[in-house]
């Protein structure tokens, strides 16, 4: 039962492991975009196991890769020839962007930046890190201290010396009233007078779109900008598309490519929709940045084989089925709803995002200030309406987030759209 389950929860996992809903559910099941708690009730689901679950719950080709894989070997470390993890590398190499790119997997977002860190400061011989003011970059020592966001970072204690830079909030701070060209602007003057005040950094380290800080995201261009700023003093760019690539933002396979004037980024972390659930990270970097380590490393569940297998299974039908298309094309017909629905509801303050990445930004009516109360009300009136959404946020903000899986249809879109607006409209 789920109750006793919550009960065994409580008594063996950390206090701060969170869980949704006043009543947490238990998902036993799914298909589609669909998943089915404990009780028998069926969600529309839109949040994917945080924006994981990137093209469908129990996608057969998926499944079927994974069972055939398990069949022959599951695992075997670095240590050997694997040909599912050559295969994906390759794949991911050549999407990447990145010139004469090397792939090193891990088994998470979190693992995957701090592999980041690692090659830039040991690349730059710096331990000083640029990142984002409200970004989020995982849960290790390491990527907890380069966190821009007081609510995930629970320590200050860290082995980097981080700087933190203007740009990653459009519509708050103190360039918030500007033009994009200006915001643009007057963001890089900052960075400048900051490099101006520290020892050369590693890197700056981004999110093209914040995803737990609420999808929040700069004007396209600002991180080209920066890159020009930073390629002139040598500092590398790491762009984290954990959440935002494999073409979830539509109009872009990665999220790096609306600031990708100046070319691609130095190193690129991904982890999440890339395993459609199976735990896969990885990071991209040129050869001499991901060739500089000068000691051995192998990685144990990096780059296992059935998390490959499910890999190239998932990214193969991605690309078959154009679902960064139907992402820009749905998901385009899905914030117009949000963005109408939330106009009659004066605690919406933005409606935000690009593709099926969408942040709905709650205030106290009439103000700025954050309202996580009527947040978590209208988490909980969706999810009675059979509606699963995710909800973050930082710089005082609270945020509701919408990330369905990228084969989402529009009936589905349309559905989910109407039971939102309904959860909106509880709150009034």
């Amino acid at each position: 039962m789920t109750d006793d389950l919550l009960g065994r929860h409580r008594a063996v996992l950390p206090d701060w492991l969170a869980l949704y809903y006043e009543d947490p559910i238990e998902i036993t099941h799914g298909e589609g975009r669909h998943v089915w708690d404990a009780h028998g009730n069926r969600y529309l689901d839109f949040f994917g196991g945080i924006l994981t679950t990137m093209t469908a719950h129990a996608l057969p080709e998926v499944t079927k890769a994974v069972s055939e894989q398990a069949g022959r070997i599951i695992h075997s470390s670095t240590l050997y020839l694997n040909r599912p993890m050559v295969e994906l590398a390759e794949r991911v190499a050549q999407l990447s962007g990145i010139p004469d790119a090397r792939v090193f997997f891990t088994t998470s977002g979190t693992e995957a930046n701090d592999t980041a860190l690692l090659l830039a400061t040991a690349y730059r011989r710096s331990n000083t890190v640029l990142a984002m003011r409200n970004s989020y970059h995982g849960r290790s020592f390491s990527s907890v201290g380069i966190t821009g966001n007081r609510g995930w970072s629970p320590t200050s204690l860290s082995p980097l010396q981080t700087l933190y830079v203007h740009g990653g909030v459009r519509t708050r701070g103190p360039y918030a009233s500007l033009s994009d060209d200006d915001f643009i602007a007057a963001c890089v003057d900052d960075l400048v007078d900051l490099l101006g005040h520290t020892r050369a950094p590693a890197a700056l380290i981004a999110e093209p779109i914040q995803g737990v800080g609420g999808f929040t995201s700069p004007p396209d261009g600002l991180y080209a900008a920066f890159r020009e700023v930073l390629h002139e003093r040598g500092i590398l760019w790491i762009a984290d598309e954990v959440q935002t690539g494999w073409g979830r933002t539509g109009e872009h396979f990665w999220g790096w490519q609306a600031h990708g004037q100046n070319g691609p980024p130095d190193i690129m972390t991904f982890a999440k929709g890339i395993g459609n659930g199976m735990s896969i990270g990885g990071v991209v970097a040129r050869s001499e940045i991901m060739n500089c380590l000068d000691s051995n490393s192998i990685s144990t569940f990096g780059g296992t084989q059935i998390t490959m297998a499910a890999g190239l299974a998932n990214l193969t039908y991605l690309l078959e089925h154009d679902l960064q298309g139907n992402s820009r094309r749905v998901g385009g017909l899905l914030i117009e709803r949000v963005r109408a629905a939330a106009a009659q509801v004066p605690a919406v303050r933005e409606v935000r995002g690009r593709g099926l990445m969408i942040g709905i930004e709650i205030t106290k009516p009439g103000t700025d200030e954050a309202d996580p109360q009527a947040a978590a009300a209208v988490l909980e009136a969706a999810r009675e309406g059979g509606l699963l959404i995710g909800k973050g946020g930082g710089h005082n903000t609270t945020s509701l987030r919408v990330a369905p899986p990228l084969s989402l249809n529009v009936a589905e879109a349309e559905e989910g759209a109407a039971i939102l607006e309904n959860a909106l409209r509880s709150i009034q």
